[in-house]
């Protein structure tokens, strides 16, 4: 091999160099996982996660179980061993789906979470316990308060609130971490940081429309950079609206996503095909420069002003 031949780790390292300004270099490195998937580091839990996660939510969207378990248990073996869940998903199937996926050894392979979506304590706990028991394990990795509204944060820290069950469950053994998720205004994400509690992880939408209308990256993420708490986004396709408007294809709005200062994106991928794309797109992940990045906001911006194409922001 002639010595002027860049491995992929030397690439990596001189873009970590020249990203220094952009906030995201902590989050580059050259480490990968088996399936070649770069691993970022989950906030101040020191968790190695791949920078790409399976969705559950699209999981319960397919119709033959056989197939979806095939299609969860082939994400693992590529490399996606980061897995969304919600105990809300499709009446409970995604993670009767996901669980059943997780036999056969593949549990202790990944890194699972799941959301929750009581707000006392009783609720709260008798979701989980349904949650461990469609996953058939003794611990869910990350648990979240999922589809924060404006009401929720003074109903989760009240008296008997849902966050007394996440202190009860991890004294127990049967979580580990802590987050809250929303997808509808970042004020209540806020709210919810204002508390003073150690969250691991907090789950928003970040997408190249997101930056021009009611902003999760320009309003949230800097707090949990400062705070090394663990960024997980979501909706990087703005449902696939943000495909509607032709001026980005899936490969630059992943491109987009992982430049930013998150541990990992969540991507609701119902099919091989689907599955495939997204994990090249990993494996080959060069990050965009502050240059890229303006341009590209220059080009959705239009198009992101008044929230057409995020509508699960625009009915907050």
């Amino acid at each position: 091999m002639s010595t002027n031949t860049l491995t992929r780790r030397d690439i990596i390292r001189q873009a970590v160099l020249g990203l220094a300004a952009t906030g995201i270099a902590p989050y580059i490195n050259a480490e990968t996982n088996a399936g070649g998937i770069p691993l970022r580091t989950l906030g101040h839990t020191g968790e190695k996660v791949p920078m790409l996660a399976l969705g559950g939510h699209h999981i319960g969207r397919i119709k033959d179980d056989a197939e979806s378990i095939r299609l969860i248990r082939q994400a693992i073996d590529r490399g996606v061993t980061f897995l969304d869940n919600a105990w809300c998903y499709h009446d409970g199937r995604s993670e009767v789906l996901m669980g059943n996926a997780l036999r056969d050894g593949y549990r202790k392979k990944v890194f699972l979470m799941t959301k929750v979506h009581g707000r006392d304590k009783q609720g709260a706990l008798k979701h989980l316990e349904e949650s461990l028991k469609r996953f058939h394990t003794d611990v869910i990795d990350l648990w979240q308060f999922h589809d924060i509204r404006e009401e929720d944060p003074d109903k989760i820290f009240a008296p008997g609130g849902a966050v007394e069950a996440a202190e009860e469950a991890k004294k127990a053994g049967k979580i580990r971490y802590v987050g809250f998720t929303g997808h509808n205004n970042y004020l209540w994400h806020r709210r919810m940081l204002d508390f003073e509690y150690k969250w691991d992880a907090v789950q928003m939408p970040i997408n190249a429309l997101d930056p021009h209308f009611r902003s999760f990256r320009k309003n949230i993420v800097p707090i949990l950079v400062e705070r090394n708490i663990g960024v997980i986004a979501m909706k990087t396709m703005a449902a696939g609206d943000m495909l509607k408007t032709g001026v980005v294809d899936v490969n630059e709005g992943l491109r987009y996503i992982w430049s930013q200062p998150i541990s990992t994106a969540v991507s609701g991928m119902a099919s091989v095909e689907h599955l495939e794309a997204n994990i090249k797109s990993a494996q080959n992940f060069k990050p965009m420069t502050e240059r890229e990045q303006e341009a590209l906001l220059n080009k959705t911006r239009q198009y992101a002003l008044t929230g057409e194409y995020e509508t699960f922001k625009a009915k907050s």
